[in-house]
């Protein structure tokens, strides 16, 4: 009995001491590429925090000119500092970006475009997680509007610029929750029912069907595109979730850094020789499967229309 009373007051002990060698053993896939990139130019949205916060900072260190697109510039300043100081690289700039709202999105785009003559690489990292129900700035479902419409209309504006730099990618970071995801046409925006965590699974599968259109649509363009899934990683995205801050304190020592969860971002935006892959959803480093509803060509087709609808943006 004093032996197991003894393991039960060591164990957590033991946890810490391990938490290196599991995290290890769970954090499959690491992105090897030497690839470098001096005179390239990246944007990470939500680049101020966790996963995107370690994607710039390997950007960075690669040589890039990365740009933090932050809603909050202040918190974005003392990362941009933090990656300069880490890398020796210099080009690492802050601008405000709020997905949340259709004129802050164009206005960054706007600067964006008169100050850059190139762009090789968009990472569409940032979102929200099981808010309470709530809208954007344009009356737009939380979820929906930040984690795909936001991204949707930043990457529409991009486009010509993309074209122009090519060969470029472009990266949406999903979820594994897409599985219990659907579109529902008729209730796109929660008000006829609404659940925090269903709401977030049908905007990360927006994202691969986005993924997906897209890929089909720049066929030939030079610019290819790719979803992601990170994994289960230690962030802030659980910030709105009393449970999902248990179980990520419960189960901490199982989940990946945010520097392991940017592995396949990074094997996305840096791997040679995937354009042939254009369009596939990633994780841990690979091509993995995803739902029949992540298939459906039918649906990708509507929500890219229904989405042009939602941003005033010319359906064709």
């Amino acid at each position: 009995m004093f032996g197991l009373l003894i393991l039960f007051l060591f164990f957590p002990f033991l946890l810490y001491v391990a938490a290196p060698q599991i995290r290890k053993m769970l954090a499959f896939g690491v992105c090897t590429s030497t690839v470098q990139l001096p005179g390239k130019v990246a944007i990470v949205t939500g680049a101020n925090t966790g996963i995107g916060k370690e994607t710039a900072k390997e950007l960075a260190r690669r040589g890039a000119r990365v740009y933090l697109a932050c809603r909050d510039v202040q918190k974005g300043e003392l990362v941009a500092r933090e990656i300069q100081a880490v890398t020796g690289n210099q080009q690492v700039l802050v601008r405000k970006l709020d997905l949340a709202d259709t004129k802050c999105i164009r206005a960054f785009t706007k600067d964006f475009l008169a100050e850059e003559k190139h762009l090789h690489i968009l990472i569409n990292n940032a979102g929200v997680m099981m808010c309470p129900y709530s809208k954007t700035a344009d009356g737009f479902e939380m979820h929906m509007g930040v984690n795909h419409l936001g991204h949707f209309l930043l990457t529409h504006l991009l486009l010509e610029k993309l074209k122009e730099s090519a060969p470029s990618r472009v990266i949406n970071v999903s979820s594994f929750g897409h599985h219990l995801g659907r579109i529902h046409f008729h209730n796109l925006q929660g008000e006829k029912f609404y659940h925090s965590g269903l709401a977030y699974c049908h905007s990360k599968l927006a994202n691969i069907l986005f993924t997906r259109e897209l890929a089909r649509r720049l066929q030939g363009s030079g610019i290819t595109t790719y979803s992601v899934h990170p994994g289960s990683v230690i962030s802030e995205l659980t910030r709105h979730s009393s449970f999902m801050r248990f179980m990520s304190w419960l189960f901490y020592y199982f989940l990946k850094t945010p520097q392991q969860g940017a592995q396949t971002s990074l094997y996305c935006a840096l791997t040679e020789g995937l354009e042939v892959l254009s369009g596939n959803h990633f994780s841990d480093c690979r091509v993995t499967w995803v739902s029949a509803q992540a298939r459906n060509e039918t649906v990708a087709r509507r929500l890219w229309d229904v989405s042009c609808d939602l941003l005033g943006l010319p359906v064709d």
